[in-house]
């Protein structure tokens, strides 16, 4: 969520926002320790007067306007795993422009930088990436975050090179024109597949390869800020928001003597956990998803294979194969 605040007070950036920061996240009293607040900016997760600040000494003076992008997951259930220690290459390159560049991402790597701060992640290593084949910058080049895969998630990723291009692939993603598809293993349904799939589509029968369904639901997250984060079906009056997703059965995958589904996902919206969350309801939780009721594996088992568009001057159709591992 995004937080705003403005203050006239002379101080301290960590100070006010160790102060201010209480009042306006649920159950964060006494949890805001220094070094939460340090490492929160440190994230490049505030700014002042519309621009990243790292800085926690950082002194307010006069009329000053400071926005933090607060995510509350990772604020306060953030564990430590060991991701991999990835050195991009051109091979990692699925696509690039003068302005775009895509990436194939490896699993087991945060797109970002977190509060827990020098945590390795793909944004630092495509800007490492770019700023090695041109030598002769004085200052890193400018790599943009459009939109987010799990760390788990691998696959097809999209970052911006330019600033001038944010907009036009902002409002892309903000209309959802253009075509997004996940290859997902999950479990097979007890007895084929058969639910409420959503806003009054009755119940489905998919159980071979080649079957079809489609999940609509309202959905937020249904835990609680101080634990990790899970979303599930809500009302829209409770404060869910519109999803679907079509779904089609690829195939079979056989995993430490089990057969699992291969199934494509077409998203027609994007919210948080939506495909683990659709599969779920459904009886068929990925493989390796343990947090809605899948079988332990050595990862989640979600791969983003393609993310196309032709809207304007954003024409691309770029895909990234998922190998499966028995």
């Amino acid at each position: 969520m995004e937080l705003k605040f403005s203050t006239t007070k002379k101080e301290r950036l960590d100070e006010f926002l160790r102060r201010e920061l209480p009042d306006h996240v649920d159950g964060a009293a006494g949890q805001l320790s220094n070094s939460k607040i340090r490492r929160l900016i440190l994230s490049g997760s505030v700014f002042v007067n519309g621009r990243e600040c790292r800085r926690p000494a950082f002194e307010i003076r006069g009329l000053t306007k400071i926005t933090v992008n607060f995510e509350s997951e990772k604020f306060f259930y953030e564990k430590q795993p060991d991701d991999i220690d990835f050195v991009m290459t051109d091979s990692d390159v699925l696509f690039e422009d003068e302005n775009l560049i895509f990436v194939n991402k490896p699993a087991f790597l945060p797109v970002e930088q977190t509060i827990t701060g020098n945590r390795k992640n793909l944004h630092d290593v495509v800007v490492d990436y770019l700023w090695k084949r041109n030598p002769g910058l004085r200052n890193p080049p400018y790599v943009g975050i459009m939109h987010r895969l799990d760390r788990e998630t691998s696959g097809v990723i999209l970052f911006t090179k330019n600033r001038s291009a944010n907009k036009a692939v902002h409002d892309m993603f903000e209309g959802h024109s253009f075509t997004k598809t996940y290859i997902a293993v999950c479990q097979k349904p007890e007895g084929g597949l058969a639910g409420d799939a959503g806003a009054g589509r009755g119940h489905f029968s998919a159980r071979k390869i080649g079957d079809s369904f489609t999940v609509e639901m309202y959905m937020n997250r249904v835990s609680k800020k101080s634990e990790a984060g899970k979303w599930g079906r809500l009302s829209e009056k409770e404060g869910g928001l519109y999803s679907k997703t079509e779904f089609k059965i690829r195939g079979d995958y056989t995993y430490r003597g089990k057969s699992y589904f291969v199934v494509e996902c077409n998203l027609f919206t994007g919210r948080t956990h939506q495909i683990r969350v659709h599969l779920a309801s459904l009886g068929m939780p990925l493989l390796g998803d343990q947090l809605y009721g899948g079988d332990r594996a050595d990862r989640i088992y979600l791969h983003a294979a393609r993310l196309a568009c032709e809207e304007g001057d954003l024409k691309f159709d770029v895909r990234s194969e998922f190998t499966l591992l028995g």
